[in-house]
């Protein structure tokens, strides 16, 4: 089965913890989630930063559409695979 990797995109690191932090309890993650800064393409400005939580699913057991729900609640959302 190939790997998957979701990837969900967060407004700033508070919102990524929480999200990260959420992860296990509601999903049964198993790998600790990876926090990634994103910074946006021509902003020098630390705060116009994003925050990735990189979630691998090597089984494929996570619904995208749960996992979005998930990242909407903190302003952000899951990118397209």
């Amino acid at each position: 089965m190939n790997d998957v990797r979701h990837v969900l995109v967060l407004p700033d690191r508070d919102a990524a913890e929480e999200v990260a932090r959420e992860l296990p309890d509601r999903f049964g993650a198993a790998e600790e989630p990876q926090l990634v800064r994103d910074a946006l393409a021509g902003e020098d400005d630390a705060e116009d930063a994003q925050w990735l939580v990189v979630v691998e699913d090597p089984d494929g057991r996570f619904d995208p559409s749960a996992l979005d729900a998930l990242a909407a609640e903190y302003e952000g959302w899951l990118e397209a695979p």
